[in-house]
């Protein structure tokens, strides 16, 4: 496989100073030792507030890209709220080097859309450039759906040989839309690409032969699909729903 990030770890020889920090109190982070990433697709799994997404920002902020999401070329900032785990993560990087990348989180990806079509707006003040929306399937991000504008993205502008993160990607992604993105992905994967993903989709999270890290306060370990919180409660709810909401609305309100 390739492997363009092939393991992640804290720094020694900055424990002194994450100490300080409010990313110590965090099991997940604070117990982190390394993350070997052995296939073209990893995903970070955990509660809310479990680090996952804290993590997957600071490596990709640790790769080159913007906080808020795109491309390592996007340098815009709304809001500067991401954290420094960036500034205490080794990243230890494969040969050869990703041709294509994409940070991709759904809490900012409003700001990534406008942020394109600004750039779109430049462009046409320049003689023989062809659009910036052809990249994300012909027309504003703004102009589709949440989820329609997530797929075209992924459709149009991963082009393979690339190192995409994606956080919670589901968020705006029907279930048959979640199928599709499981299409896609493998095409790219089929194309030397390598996906890290925080996710709580169990549809997602089926994709055969990935690797999944969850986040809890144990710290970061390795499960099987069929061993993690999300497979089994979604399991055990679509097998016996009605028992399932007598236990969490009480018995007379499933009547």
């Amino acid at each position: 496989m390739t492997a363009y990030i092939r393991q992640v770890s804290l720094r020694a020889d900055k424990k002194e100073e994450i100490k300080r920090s409010y990313l110590w109190s965090i099991p997940a982070i604070r117990r982190l030792k390394t993350i070997e990433l052995s296939k073209p697709v990893t995903f970070l799994v955990g509660e809310n507030g479990s680090g996952k997404s804290t993590f997957l920002e600071g490596v990709a902020v640790a790769s080159g890209f913007n906080a808020e999401g795109g491309s390592k070329n996007f340098n815009f900032s709304s809001r500067d709220t991401h954290s420094k785990l960036h500034e205490y993560l080794r990243i230890a990087r494969g040969i050869p080097f990703a041709k294509d990348g994409f940070f991709l989180r759904a809490e900012s990806f409003y700001n990534v859309a406008s942020n394109v079509d600004k750039m779109e707006e430049a462009e046409e003040n320049r003689i023989c450039r062809s659009s910036l929306y052809a990249s994300y399937g012909g027309a504003s991000l703004h102009a589709q759906s949440h989820g329609e504008s997530f797929i075209a993205l992924i459709q149009n502008r991963f082009r393979g040989n690339g190192l995409y993160l994606l956080d919670e990607p589901e968020a705006a992604l029907s279930p048959a839309r979640q199928m599709a993105l499981l299409s896609l992905l493998h095409s790219l994967v089929r194309q030397n690409s390598q996906f890290i993903i925080a996710t709580h989709s169990p549809i997602l999270m089926a994709y055969p032969n990935a690797d999944i890290f969850v986040f809890d306060g144990s710290g970061v370990h390795k499960t099987p699909y069929e061993q993690t919180e999300h497979y089994f409660i979604t399991k055990r709810f679509l097998d016996q729903p009605q028992r399932m909401l007598g236990e969490l609305l009480g018995p007379d309100e499933t009547e």
